[in-house]
């Protein structure tokens, strides 16, 4: 597979083409409130973060990343929406940033299982790596764990295989590429919409109160009928991946 990594420093006349490509994301995960502070400025603030992998001349996978001050913070519980707030608002101090989070890795749908997911996650460990950071961060969202959503993150995020990997799919990718497992982040992603703003999203009749199992989501919604709303908080992982 001749495929050509690049940052959208170099090549950012794709940019255009960014957040035009396929990806198999849920609907509602398209609608974290949290994701305007990244995705807005991405191609502008960080282009040096941002990973295009193209395949005859298509865009065919991204990687993105974003640099945040973390000091000797431990990781912290609200995951990907507390690493988008925070790279946000130091790039309105002007704070200098000590580390790196990754943001998302997609892969184009009619390329999926084919080993993409590794190769971008190896680039963006060479990436940071490049740019002087001695670590690379990732909430990662388990890819199997939709089909488990009553299962406490808690326990399924240690899972292994008799050969001691992740028992997940994509925390075996992390693992094998050098990440470690730290610790769970809880409350990574907050979701929030009115009832109809979630039929929409995901065709359900969100006519029942209590907690809705919804295809895609790694834990049930809670749905409030009186007040018109449900929340899902998704749960993620922490994975540290030493550069040095």
């Amino acid at each position: 597979m001749d495929l050509f990594v690049s940052t959208l420093t170099e090549r950012p006349e794709l940019a255009r083409d960014l957040f035009g490509m396929p990806t198999s994301w849920p609907e509602f995960m398209l609608n974290d409130p949290i994701a305007d502070l990244y995705y807005a400025v991405a191609t502008t603030a960080y282009p040096e973060f941002v990973l295009v992998a193209t395949l005859d001349g298509r865009l065919a996978a991204k990687a993105l990343s974003v640099p945040l001050p973390l000091g000797e913070d431990p990781l912290p519980a609200g995951g990907w929406d507390d690493v988008v707030r925070r790279a946000w608002r130091a790039r309105l101090r002007g704070d200098r940033p000590d580390a790196v989070s990754a943001i998302e890795i997609s892969i184009r749908p009619d390329l999926l299982g084919q080993g993409l997911s590794a190769v971008m996650l190896a680039r963006l460990r060479e990436q940071a790596a490049g740019l002087g950071f001695t670590e690379l961060l990732a909430p990662v969202r388990p890819n199997a764990k939709h089909l488990e959503p009553w299962t406490p993150m808690s326990e399924y995020a240690w899972r292994t295989r008799d050969d001691g990997l992740p028992h997940d799919p994509w925390l075996r990718v992390h693992v094998r590429a050098g990440g470690v497992i730290d610790r769970v982040a809880p409350r990574s992603m907050v979701i929030p919409g009115t009832l109809d703003e979630w039929r929409r999203w995901t065709g359900l009749p969100f006519d029942r109160p209590g907690r809705l199992e919804v295809p895609g989501a790694l834990s049930p919604v809670h749905v409030d009928l009186e007040a018109d709303h449900a929340v899902y908080v998704e749960p993620n992982v922490w994975v540290r991946h030493a550069l040095r």
